[in-house]
């Protein structure tokens, strides 16, 4: 009797497989060909189940979107029982920065497809690039809760600083993809710009 077919399975051993090709060429030199390619699966298979280019990349970067989704929850667990605001938000602006290899792919993947839906219509019209404002509102937050017990400085907009937090995380990221700075400088850039926004740690 045949083995029953996991689809969602499948779905994601496809999207592993663009990640790994478009961590290695670049997501505009990714075909659904070489996808299929890479992933040991028929062409025809790969669009039965995304059938256009599109809605294969934005299902690839969705899986990658969870994977960094992991990578942030498993940094809070590092913090320990009940982190403190800013070690929730270190861990989400530092998981970004791209340190190992699925960071940098991540930070990549991310890039590459936001410059891409620039002057791809296709592409633009995709709801990934909606997925930042969820980051943002978590960021706004976690900044809103540690305003309300007193942990940030005076004159803190919750709203205005997670948006440029954010940026400044994408921007880092793109100098330690670039070579133009080290992983360990733009963490340290990171925590100067959360010095300006936290009130000093309480001395036991």
């Amino acid at each position: 009797m045949p083995r029953r077919v996991d689809h969602a399975e499948r779905r994601a051993e496809i999207a592993e497989a663009l990640v790994r090709v478009a961590g290695r060429r670049g997501l505009h030199a990714v075909g659904m060909r070489d996808v299929a390619a890479e992933a040991g699966v028929s062409l025809r298979l790969v669009q039965y189940y995304f059938e256009t280019k599109e809605k294969l990349l934005l299902h690839g970067l969705r899986w990658l979107t969870e994977r960094f989704g992991e990578r942030v929850a498993a940094l809070v667990r590092d913090a320990g029982d009940a982190p403190p605001p800013r070690a929730l938000v270190e861990a989400l602006l530092t998981a970004a920065l791209p340190t190992d290899l699925e960071s940098r792919t991540f930070h990549l993947l991310h890039t590459s497809y936001a410059v891409l839906a620039v002057t791809d219509p296709a592409l633009a019209a995709q709801p990934f690039l909606k997925d930042p404002d969820a980051a943002e509102r978590v960021l706004a937050e976690l900044l809103g809760q540690a305003r309300e017990s007193g942990l940030t400085r005076p004159g803190v907009d919750p709203g205005m600083e997670a948006i440029g937090l954010l940026a400044m995380s994408a921007g880092l990221g793109t100098g330690v993809l670039a070579g133009q700075r080290t992983p360990e400088s733009a963490a340290a850039v990171l925590a100067h710009h959360l010095d300006r926004i936290f009130r000093p740690a309480a001395k036991p």
